[in-house]
């Protein structure tokens, strides 16, 4: 494909990043320039101080091809009038000149829940994409988690809200998504999963299937970790944000029981004093707060299994993919796209804690049973979650997309197909 001018416009962008979307964002702007495509990136710094006290001590390294706007200095208020208004307020005219003074070829939308909300989808006169990294769309808590205990399996949705201390957004109950959703020319989920429940929850527009992928990285192989009183014994990992909904609690009461094996938890959050305190006295569960990439990967390849245990709606298994990419088998809970990414094989899946406790075991004490599922794993991203992979189905939708004439104003008018061809 020759050379094209993207902009990727998110809420979050890493080091001011929190989750999975900006992280996914900063691959795929970097796998752009790799390819020769100039890159911009719009997003929030604001959005990032919210929910977070001390801001990255590091800068974000800008690519000679990735030009960066951060926006930032408008505060609290204006980040709560785009949460109730739907739309860009303080940053309004700083985001519209970006998007319409630039020549872009793609507008490519990500998590814009503080950005702007959906009627940032309007700017702009390219091309235009959204993947839909959580269920923001239909959900003001994001995550349909309800009362912040259950997975969301009936619409509660304004005391639900109220429940999470959050205002309700009265534009979510006008035609204000769909009016937006209609500048869209294609709308993007990493899992069939999250495609469903996108379109059983009332989202107004039709959406395609596109997985989320990893950078190429080397095989990792007769790699020793740095020996530590946590990894002597033989672990189980787990890697993402100390939160309720992500279900580390309930890990911690399976190794009350299970001390066969250690626990190694990677990661932060604001669900981090609890868990330590449920933790009290069990010698060995550890936890490593924050953890590099460079490290993390070790910890994957040496791990018996990575578990995902998150009691909510995942939209995607980026934890599993990462193992998958060093050959570890995962154990994941049945719900969610967390099932769909090991149904081909590299994991088991549970659904009680009796399961749980069983696919621990085995994998425990069946180190060819474990080997069988490495293997499946490593097998299983080579052929659905590499860089070309995503580049390739990605060129192929924007071929697609600029193959079709677009009227002022309007999108560019496709059938709707549910997936990009393999």
């Amino acid at each position: 494909m020759k050379s094209l001018k993207f902009c990727m416009v998110t809420t979050f962008y890493p080091p001011y990043n929190f989750g999975g979307d900006g992280i996914f964002v900063q691959r795929l702007a970097k796998a752009l320039a790799r390819d020769g495509h100039m890159v911009h990136v719009i997003h929030d710094i604001d959005a990032f101080a919210l929910s977070s006290q001390v801001l990255p001590a590091e800068s974000i390294s800008n690519d000679p091809d990735i030009i960066i706007h951060s926006l930032s200095r408008m505060g609290v208020m204006d980040l709560l009038l785009s949460h109730q208004l739907g739309r860009p307020v303080g940053k309004h005219s700083q985001i519209k000149a970006i998007l319409e003074q630039i020549d872009f070829d793609v507008i490519h939308f990500h998590n814009i829940s503080l950005l702007g909300g959906p009627d940032v989808l309007r700017y702009g006169n390219a091309i235009k994409i959204c993947t839909l990294h959580d269920h923001w769309f239909v959900c003001a808590m994001h995550v349909l988690w309800r009362f912040d205990q259950e997975a969301c399996t009936k619409r509660t949705c304004i005391r639900c809200t109220l429940s999470g201390k959050r205002p309700p957004q009265i534009w979510r109950y006008t035609g204000h998504v769909a009016n937006a959703a209609h500048h869209v020319d294609a709308f993007l989920a990493p899992s069939h999963f999250a495609r469903q429940s996108h379109l059983a929850n009332g989202f107004p527009s039709a959406i395609r299937y596109l997985p989320h992928f990893l950078p190429f990285q080397k095989p990792l192989t007769n790699i020793d970790i740095p020996s530590t009183s946590s990894q002597q014994r033989p672990y189980f990992l787990f890697v993402g944000r100390l939160e309720k909904i992500k279900g580390v609690q309930v890990l911690l009461e399976q190794f009350h029981v299970y001390k066969a094996a250690d626990l190694l938890i990677a990661g932060t959050g604001i669900y981090a004093t609890e868990l330590h305190q449920t933790a009290q006295g069990l010698e060995h569960v550890h936890f490593l707060g924050r953890v590099d990439y460079a490290q993390l990967q070790l910890l994957y390849k040496e791990a018996i299994a990575v578990i995902v245990p998150s009691l909510c709606y995942e939209t995607f298994g980026l934890v599993a993919l990462e193992a998958f990419a060093v050959g570890t088998p995962v154990i994941v809970h049945n719900l969610g796209a967390l099932p769909e990414i090991v149904q081909a094989g590299g994991g088991l899946v549970y659904k009680t804690d009796r399961e749980l406790r069983d696919a621990m075991e085995a994998l425990q004490t069946q180190p060819n049973l474990r080997r069988q599922l490495g293997a499946q794993a490593y097998q299983i991203f080579l052929e659905n979650y590499t860089e070309r992979k995503h580049l390739q189905q990605y060129y192929n939708l924007i071929s697609e997309l600029q193959a079709v004439p677009k009227i002022k104003d309007q999108p560019h008018t496709i059938s709707s197909v549910q997936e990009i061809d393999q």
